[in-house]
């Protein structure tokens, strides 16, 4: 499974962050930002689905 950021259509709202704290982060600017390169192991499935059905601008999406 991968996770993909959308940078453009982010908002800042953090919830991906909140929820998924070991696939996203914040930059300085406060706009959520992918730790590594997307790829989600298995143990962090559940969480990057989280974060994807979460995300207000739909930013986040999946691929298997």
């Amino acid at each position: 499974m991968r996770v993909h950021l959308d940078v453009e259509k982010c908002q800042g709202h953090n919830r991906c962050y909140a929820l998924a704290p070991e696939l996203f982060d914040v930059d300085d600017y406060g706009q959520a930002v992918l730790i590594g390169d997307g790829d989600v192991s298995a143990d962090l499935e559940a969480k990057a689905r989280l974060a994807a059905s979460n995300c207000p601008e739909y930013a986040i999406t999946i691929s298997d």
